[in-house]
């Protein structure tokens, strides 16, 4: 046993002067979107697992999209013309500090409001096209975007082109007031006139769908379209269970929960929307003629 006992002989190593060794109690830096939780299903995956659609990998929830994002996806190549860029918002109520917040959105988003509106081709057919932005004020509805949304539908109505519009918002623009709110019964109307002519008017919901814009042109389409796991309502869910003081079924407000209740006719993930409202199109009758 002498051999563990054995005195060996100490050795100090000198690092190189150019190597650079960590302080101690160092954390290293880890970004704090490293990792995302979904907010329908809520699994736990890596931010590059994100799929270039934006959909969850497990439940192919959809986050968030820009307008043009969403135009990107749908519309064929180089075919979208938008309409109406002259349409900006005003501050009719004289609400303070309204127009400083909406000169800062616009050089932010790089748009004159909460949605974009226009006429584009998908699988080559002609369409007039909305999509709101929840990046402008939660896509509320004020005077500007109900006037976009009216002269979507009067413009659909000349050419005789079927509409496609995708909604996100929370509802009617406070700032706005009852001017807001009247903008539920202009596009009401507009939705009728171009429904009267016979014409495909397609409602697209996606997250979130809420307040005014459910109230009126968001449930008026003669499709009623969804995206997987968007909330669609009308007061949100913890506000309706503060009201009622009851314990709300699971998964209420969600797209599959009213699907299931028949206020939905489909739920499609992204990878599947174009082709999708191409056939509906086409089974309905338009054509790959193009309009006036």
């Amino acid at each position: 046993m002498v051999f563990f006992k054995k005195k060996r002989p100490y050795i100090r190593i000198t690092p190189p002067q150019d190597l650079h060794l960590p302080e101690k109690d160092v954390v290293p830096a880890i970004p704090d979107d490293l990792f995302q939780k979904c907010p329908a299903c809520e699994q736990i995956f890596h931010k590059d697992h994100l799929t270039a659609l934006k959909e969850c990998p497990y439940c192919h929830y959809g986050y968030r999209l820009s307008s043009f994002e969403r135009l990107r996806l749908l519309v064929d190549e180089k075919s979208f013309t938008e309409w109406d860029q002259e349409v900006v918002t005003q501050n009719p109520l004289d609400f303070p500090q309204y127009p400083e917040k909406i000169q800062q959105l616009q050089a932010k988003t790089k748009l004159k409001d909460a949605i974009v509106t226009g006429v584009g081709r998908l699988e080559g057919l002609t369409v007039a096209l909305g999509v709101m932005d929840t990046r402008f004020m939660m896509g509320s509805m004020g005077q500007a975007v109900g006037e976009k949304i009216t002269r979507l539908f009067e413009k659909a109505l000349a050419q005789k082109l079927p509409v496609v519009l995708y909604c996100a918002s929370g509802g009617a623009r406070m700032q706005e007031g009852i001017l807001s709110l009247m903008q539920m019964a202009k596009i009401s109307a507009a939705v009728k006139r171009h429904s009267n002519a016979g014409l495909l008017y397609i409602a697209f919901l996606t997250d979130p769908t809420t307040g005014g814009v459910t109230a009126s042109f968001a449930m008026e389409g003669d499709l009623i379209l969804a995206e997987p796991g968007a909330l669609i309502g009308f007061a949100g869910p913890r506000v309706i269970q503060q009201t009622i003081q009851q314990e709300l079924p699971p998964g209420f407000q969600k797209a599959e929960f009213l699907m299931e209740h028949g206020f939905i006719d489909q739920i499609i993930p992204r990878s599947q929307q174009k082709e999708r409202l191409a056939l509906l199109l086409r089974l309905h009758g338009v054509t790959e003629v193009a309009h006036g």
